[in-house]
């Protein structure tokens, strides 16, 4: 006999990112209720899809419904509201709201017009809030990072539908990937764009991220003159290793998963955590001379 699941009804319904975005506008609004009309304009989603969610919502318990004259309010019971506001208080106060999150959606899918339908857009960008808010801590605002990440991963799925099309000259794709997408990952971008230019196309993730990207590293690199950019810690998704030509590994074992037509590489880098600043100079020196090296590898390869 198969062991019961131990994760209650309610908790499983809240799985789905549409569904958490609709809980969180009806835990924000006044007497925690809202109508069907509200709830998707917020969203800015479809009617049926909105009303889609909120019957599995109802279904588990987690909302009720009232018909008022012509219009369907639905609503979060206070003990409902209240195990929310318990189970979560952090998540709350760094949640986006629905109205925001669907301006992402639409300035994503303006700017991706023509390659991904709208649901897609839709589904990376709540996917990518979810992942995001899952971190620990939470020092970069969630706005901006949902976006960049969501446009981030949009634009490693463009370059693998695009893959059998790729131009002679075309930026070659490249992925860094370390544990906690701080220290080595982020010095081997920053150099590998500082040096290669539009010759490559760079992205960096770790299996375990963290908050925020070591200030020693920061330091580091300002001192050789190699900007950081808007970059911050991102966890690691197959598409970006799908769209990638070269994988390049430092600590984080079997931690990303393997496509044919790839070349993976693993770098034995030193970890700068909890490191003086001296030690993270000589771990930058280490990654810029890899770094340079397969450079020139790649532009021999493009040539």
């Amino acid at each position: 006999m198969r062991p019961r699941s131990t994760v209650a009804p309610e908790l499983a319904a809240l799985g789905d990112g549409t569904r958490g975005a609709i809980v969180r506008l009806l835990l924000e609004a006044d007497d925690h209720a809202l109508t069907v009309g509200r709830l998707t304009e917020s969203l800015a989603l479809r009617q049926p899809t909105v009303s889609h969610h909120l019957r599995v919502l109802h279904e588990a318990g987690l909302v009720e419904r009232e018909p008022r004259g012509r219009e369907v309010w639905y609503s979060l019971p206070e003990t409902v509201a209240a195990r929310l506001e318990e189970w979560a208080p952090q998540a709350a106060a760094e949640s986006i709201s629905g109205a925001l999150l669907g301006r992402i959606i639409d300035d994503l899918g303006t700017r991706f017009a023509g390659t991904f339908s709208r649901e897609t857009v839709q589904r990376v960008v709540l996917d990518s809030y979810d992942l995001l808010r899952a971190r620990d801590g939470g020092a970069r605002a969630l706005p901006s990072a949902t976006a960049q990440f969501a446009a981030e991963r949009l634009s490693a799925q463009q370059s693998s539908a695009d893959e059998g099309d790729r131009a002679p000259g075309a930026p070659l794709e490249v992925l860094f990937v370390c544990v906690q997408n701080a220290g080595r990952s982020q010095l081997a971008a920053a150099i590998m764009r500082h040096l290669g230019g539009d010759r490559v196309r760079v992205r960096t993730a770790g299996s375990a991220p963290i908050d925020a990207i070591r200030p020693a590293v920061v330091t580091a690199l300002d001192e050789i003159g190699v900007p950081l950019g808007g970059e911050f810690p991102k966890p690691l998704t197959d598409d970006v290793v799908r769209a990638a030509d070269v994988v390049v590994t430092m600590g984080c074992g079997d931690a990303c998963p393997v496509f044919p037509g790839r070349r993976y590489l693993d770098w034995s880098v030193a970890d700068p955590a909890g490191q003086p600043l001296d030690r993270v100079r000589e771990i930058r020196d280490d990654i810029d001379a890899r770094v340079r090296g397969l450079l020139g590898e790649l532009a021999f390869r493009n040539a």
